[in-house]
């Protein structure tokens, strides 16, 4: 049995990948944005287990979120699953931050950075993060007129980017980045073309499979199938420099 934490898993995809490891007899934690949606998550998985509460957005609850964790003792997988989509409006956080960057990017590195090292991590990426470029230059949209299907394919590429130097970073944890599909999930929409009952099996299989071919790390999956990223997310350069950005930002550094 694993002990699994998943963030942004009170519906959608998290959850579906919860319900999956629970029902193969791993111990999951969930996350919830707010205590209505951890209420609606438990009704939902009829789960014991406590739900981590708090809203990625800002860096004070992202660390409070990775205190919360830590609190219920070493995980042996995290799956970074909280995300917002590619049709939302430019607004800035109480940082002075792009939403989707702070959600999508800058939250993962935080809690990558506090949460306690697992053996496993798994980051959700987008098949959009192809048609992306790192633009770690305006990574804040401060020169740029907004674009939300850009910052959003941004920020799955940056997903992938931390995957990728985690996996370099610390090569005893197996660090992957999975490809979900276009699905229609509230945030996929309902016109999303890919299968739902196939969105969250990779990130489940890597998080707690014993499939040798699960056993990796530094790779990208889509539906239980290595593919080749976007060649900057293998960019080590690029790498390095997100990182010094989320630390810079954030005031958190990396462990390795």
């Amino acid at each position: 049995m694993s002990r699994i934490f998943i963030s942004g898993s009170s519906a959608g995809l998290g959850l579906m990948a919860a319900d999956r490891l629970i029902s193969q007899g791993h111990q999951v934690v969930l996350h919830a944005r707010n205590a209505a949606r951890a209420e609606n998550a438990r009704r939902e998985l009829f789960k014991t287990e406590p739900i981590v509460i708090g809203d990625v957005e800002t860096i004070a609850r992202a660390k409070d979120i990775a205190a919360q964790v830590n609190a219920l003792g070493r995980f042996d997988a995290v799956i970074h699953n909280a995300a917002v989509g590619y049709r939302e409006e430019y607004r800035v956080t109480a940082d002075g931050l792009p939403h989707v960057f702070a959600i999508n990017a800058l939250s993962p590195y935080i809690l990558t950075a506090l949460i306690e090292r697992p053996k496993r991590l798994v980051y959700l990426s987008s098949g959009m993060h192809y048609h992306a470029d790192a633009n770690l230059d305006d990574i804040l949209w401060k020169k740029r007129r907004w674009n939300s299907s850009q910052a959003y394919a941004e920020s799955k590429l940056h997903d992938a980017m931390l995957a990728f130097a985690i996996a370099r970073l610390r090569p005893e944890v197996r660090s992957n980045s999975v490809e979900p599909g276009w699905v229609p999930t509230k945030m996929g929409g309902p016109s999303a073309p890919d299968d739902l009952n196939q969105a969250h099996l990779t990130q489940a299989w890597l998080a707690a499979g014993d499939d040798p071919k699960a056993g990796v790390t530094g790779r990208y999956f889509y539906h239980l199938k290595q593919m080749d990223a976007n060649p900057q997310a293998n960019n080590l350069v690029l790498q390095d420099r997100l990182i010094a950005i989320c630390r810079e930002i954030s005031g958190v550094t990396l462990p390795v």
